[in-house]
């Protein structure tokens, strides 16, 4: 996409207006020239990246098929997470798969199931376990609920007091993994080389306010 150029006798002003050439200020030819070749630049170099993009992705998804079908596997989709690697370590291309999610209305029986339990739990931890999973369950100023605070309530191994799992809890942790709704799915590319001098993989940068 660009700007139409200004006519040789007339340059159309910010507002509009059209102004004979030779009132326009020298200074302001000067800036109009240097702003007008530089987004050109942008936009060139942002139509290379998208097709680099595109390439990327082409091509690291036709290599994980090809390794795949050594094993008589297909890949199906989008791939999902992958690393590859140069055979001397020191290059690396990331693809990562991050979805969006929230918690549909089986998030308030979860809710109410959490705190049963904690009702009917007499040893001493009853405020701490409360806490966390009041915690747990705070919204932001929009109003969301944190997924990963939430679904992290499923890697605990809560028990009665007979030390058995509780049923009751299991039943709210069905209730959160019912809850989940996948609203969509971004995938980012990165890619690292390895510093020499301190052995760590540092990202090579595309963002131009970061080079």
């Amino acid at each position: 996409m660009t700007d139409t150029p200004q006519t040789a006798e007339l340059w159309e002003n910010s507002q509009g207006h059209l102004v004979p050439i030779d009132r326009v200020k020298p200074e302001d030819k000067l800036k109009d020239d240097v702003v007008r070749r530089l987004v050109s630049g942008a936009e060139a170099l942002q139509g290379a990246m998208a097709a680099f993009k595109t390439t990327v992705f082409e091509e690291t998804l036709a290599t994980k098929q090809l390794i795949l079908e050594k094993y008589g596997v297909n890949l199906g989709g989008s791939g999902g997470n992958m690393s590859l690697k140069s055979y001397d370590g020191k290059l690396e291309v990331r693809i990562a798969v991050n979805k969006t999610m929230d918690f549909g209305p089986e998030i308030d029986a979860a809710k109410r199931l959490i705190d049963e339990c904690i009702a009917s739990w007499t040893r001493g931890s009853n405020d701490n376990t409360r806490a966390l999973i009041n915690h747990a369950f705070q919204v932001d100023k929009k109003g969301a609920l944190d997924t990963g605070r939430i679904l992290g309530l499923q890697k605990l191994d809560m028990k009665d007091d007979e030390g058995k799992p509780d049923p009751k809890w299991a039943r709210a942790m069905e209730a959160i993994h019912d809850a989940v709704r996948i609203n969509g799915s971004a995938t980012y590319v990165r890619f690292y080389r390895k510093d020499e001098r301190t052995g760590d993989m540092k990202a090579v940068s595309l963002d131009i306010a970061k080079l």
